[in-house]
C-alpha cells in the first residue's frame, strides 16, 4: 500500500506526517530534532521505506502577500536536497496558517503551553498533509 508524507521543516525540527493506505487521513508520525542534514534525510529515508512513501508534500512558508521570504528559501533549499537525494514526486503546500491552526486545535483540546511545543510541528505537518488529501 502507497502512502503520502506531510513535513513541516522548520530549523530545529521536522513535523512528519503519513496518510493512511487509502489516502483519505493524515495521522501525525513523529517529529524529527534536527541534527545535521544527513541525519536530517536519513531519518525521511527510513520512514520513506518502512511506509512505502511514494510522495511527499512539504509545507511551504510564504508571506502573507505571497512572497518567498528566509524561511521560504530554507525550505525549498531543503527540497531541493530531498529531490536529489529521493526519486519521488515532491509537492509544496501552501503553509501559511498551518502553525496558526495547528495552535489553536491544541489549545482548544486543552492541551498546556508546554505539551503542545512538543507536538506542535508534528500536528502542523499532519495539517498541511490533509489540506493536501482533501483536495485530491
Amino acid at each position: 500500500m502507497e502512502r503520502v508524507m506531510g513535513l513541516d521543516v522548520g530549523d530545529k525540527t521536522i513535523g512528519v506526517a503519513i496518510s493512511d493506505p487509502l489516502m483519505i487521513t493524515a495521522q501525525g508520525l513523529k517529529t524529527i530534532r534536527r541534527e545535521n542534514f544527513k541525519k536530517d534525510i536519513d531519518q525521511i529515508g527510513d520512514i520513506i521505506s518502512d511506509y512505502n512513501i511514494t510522495k511527499m508534500v512539504v509545507g511551504f512558508p510564504k508571506n502573507m502577500n505571497n512572497t518567498i521570504g528566509p524561511q521560504g528559501e530554507k525550505v525549498l533549499d531543503f527540497v531541493d536536497k530531498l529531490r536529489r537525494r529521493f526519486n519521488i514526486e515532491i509537492i509544496l503546500e501552501d503553509e501559511r496558517l498551518t502553525t496558526m491552526a495547528a495552535e489553536k486545535i491544541l489549545i482548544e483540546g486543552n492541551v498546556r503551553r508546554k505539551g503542545r511545543k512538543k507536538i506542535i510541528d508534528k500536528v502542523a505537518a499532519t495539517y498541511i498533509l490533509q489540506t493536501y488529501l482533501d483536495r485530491i
